[in-house]
Formats: structure tokens, sequence, C-alpha cells
């Protein structure tokens, strides 16, 4: 008779566990629980029909590419030897950005072994050329190794959008 006493005991005390526990559920779900969010759905907007567009030709499919390819494409000139007087420290340098380009340019030019800069010409525009140049940095006479960097840039927002470089040997005489 004990034995069962103890047992209807652990009978009555898990029922209230389980009790607690549904009644603290109940508590945090109506009390504590976030609520969902009601949503609106809009349904309806579809692509009206066509009103002014064409279809491009193939011939204006082709000029719009080769645009595009003109565009990409660069075409840098300058002389690869270039002689300068040492007193003035100015000389005969071609540097030519064609028509055919379609972003302005700056170049700089640099000493290879150094690094230092002796010429920056500033901005050349497609159709511009510099044929003479006076050096920023002076050279004692003798030959150079150099390197003159073409930086393009986009002729709107003037941003930088590569640079490409040439191997130039000057002559200080």
């Amino acid at each position: 008779m004990e034995e069962k006493k103890k047992q209807k005991k652990r009978m009555l005390i898990l029922i209230l566990l389980l009790l607690l526990l549904l009644g603290g559920y109940g508590v945090y779900h109506f009390f504590f629980a976030p609520k969902p969010a009601p949503m609106t759905v809009i349904s309806g907007d579809f692509l009206p029909e066509g009103k002014d567009a064409k279809k491009m030709s193939d011939k204006e499919l082709a000029a719009l590419a080769q645009k595009k390819v003109d565009e990409s494409n660069f075409n840098m000139m300058i002389v690869s030897e270039a002689v300068i007087d040492s007193t003035t420290q100015t000389g005969q340098l071609a540097i030519k950005n064609p028509e055919s380009n379609a972003y302005p340019i700056n170049v700089e030019i640099k000493e290879d072994k150094t690094g230092q800069l002796i010429y920056t010409s500033g901005a050349i525009y497609p159709g511009e050329e510099i044929k003479e140049v006076h050096l920023e940095h002076a050279l004692a006479k003798g030959e150079y190794q150099t390197t003159a960097t073409f930086s393009l840039y986009d002729s709107q927002t003037k941003k930088k959008q590569g640079e490409v470089s040439a191997g130039v040997t000057i002559f200080v005489k």
C-alpha cells in the first residue's frame, strides 16, 4: 500500500510539472511571443504593350558594336628616342594622341634607374600632339633609359581608365 501511495505521489508530481510546463508555454505564447506582421500582396503589375520601340537593324547593331570596339582601342604614339639640349633642358619629343582614340591622356616620363619623374605632359585630347618638351627635372649630359606611361582618362568623369607604357631613350647633349 505504501508503494501505491509513492506511485500516486510521483504521478501527481509528474502531472503538476506537465501542467506547469504547458502553463509557461501558454503565458509565453500569448504575452511575450512576437506577433506576425500583416503583409500586403500587390499583384497585377505587368509589362505594358510596346509603344515607340522598334527592332534595331543589323546595320545599326554593327555600327553600335564598332563604336564600342573603337572606344576600347587605344593607340599610343611616341618617338623611341629624343635629343635634349643640356643647357635649356628642351628638345624634340613627339607625343601624339590620334583622333581615333576615345580617351584624353596624360604622359609621365620617369628615369628607369632612379624612378625620378622628369616630364609630365598634362592633358592631351584626341587629335592633339606635343612636339617639343621641357624637362621638369634637369638631366646631365648622357644617355638615359626612361619609361613613358600613358594614363587614359574618361572625358566626362575625368577618372583614370587605364594605362600603357613604352620605353624611350633620351640623349642629353
